[in-house]
């Protein structure tokens, strides 16, 4: 995980009504009015929020196709297991490194 994996999950995970939609989703997929209704927020809002999670590869949606033809977007959790102490944050900052040499190339050694 790199620095900027590690920011957009704690950034995503860093709000109240984030945390309430993966309660929400805990015990199995749910399309989104279902889960509007069950946490009296606004579809909109809640669609925000979703996408948010998506993002930081929290969720994933599903579009289906319900018996009589609605499209209904599905959620469901993307299992996680985050432990954030110091060498976390210091093996994200090597991950960074390692890109950075990788999209640089090979360094050239002084000998």
């Amino acid at each position: 995980m790199t620095s900027e994996e590690l920011l957009a999950f704690l950034s995503a995970v860093g709000h109240t009504q984030r945390l309430r939609a993966i309660a929400g989703l805990a015990d199995g997929r749910m399309y989104v009015s279902e889960l509007a209704r069950q946490l009296g927020m606004s579809r909109p809002l809640l669609y925000m929020h979703l996408e948010r999670l998506e993002k930081a590869g929290l969720v994933v949606g599903h579009l289906e196709l319900s018996d009589d033809g609605k499209a209904l977007k599905y959620f469901e959790l993307v299992p996680f297991d985050l432990h954030l102490n110091v060498q976390t944050i210091l093996d994200a900052l090597r991950a960074d490194e390692q890109q950075a040499g990788t999209a640089d190339g090979p360094a050239d050694e002084e000998g």
